[in-house]
């Protein structure tokens, strides 16, 4: 009973302790694992893949952001993570991160990004959003105002995610 407890609480919280050696995780908790599992048998991945999958209210709009992207162990390990440092850099920054949880809580334009506490000037939030729309995080949406583009929602959320560890 305490294990059936346990795994119930672990599912809740989306954690659960590795299986033993030799054993596959829990099907009831580790459902995505088991289908990516089957999906890379499929493909004759060997070593083993990663998923990034999710379904988001997209904001104002009322629309969803559902996306997902799988990739093979091997192909991530041999790429040039080099490429990406820019990418993943912009989001580095503790004011871009207030920027774009503004921009999610429904504020659009500098204007209303400025009332923030601690984004800075004007001219520094203009810096700050340069450098995410360069690195795809953000795009300009028109009329001075920007937005997550939908594609990137669930990416952005599933690394912040994986950031709290």
């Amino acid at each position: 009973m305490t294990e059936r407890v346990t795994a119930l609480e672990d599912r809740a919280a989306g954690t659960a302790a590795p299986a033993p050696a030799g054993e596959l995780p829990d099907p009831d908790v580790f459902w995505a694992l088991h289908r990516l599992r089957s999906e890379l048998a499929e493909l004759g991945e060997e070593d083993g893949g990663v998923m990034i999958v999710g379904t988001v209210a997209s904001g104002p709009s009322g629309g969803r952001a559902e996306w997902q992207q799988a990739f093979g162990t091997a192909a991530l390990l041999e790429s040039d993570w080099t490429s990406l440092a820019d990418t993943v850099a912009a989001l580095g920054q503790p004011v871009r991160l207030r920027l774009i949880q503004g921009l999610l809580a429904g504020r659009s334009t500098v204007a209303e990004l400025v009332e923030l506490d601690g984004v800075g000037t004007t001219g520094q939030i203009y810096h700050h959003l340069r450098q995410l729309v360069a690195a795809g995080w953000l795009q300009a949406a028109g009329r001075g105002r920007y937005e997550v583009p939908p594609h990137r929602l669930v990416p952005l959320l599933v690394t912040l995610g994986a950031a709290r560890g």
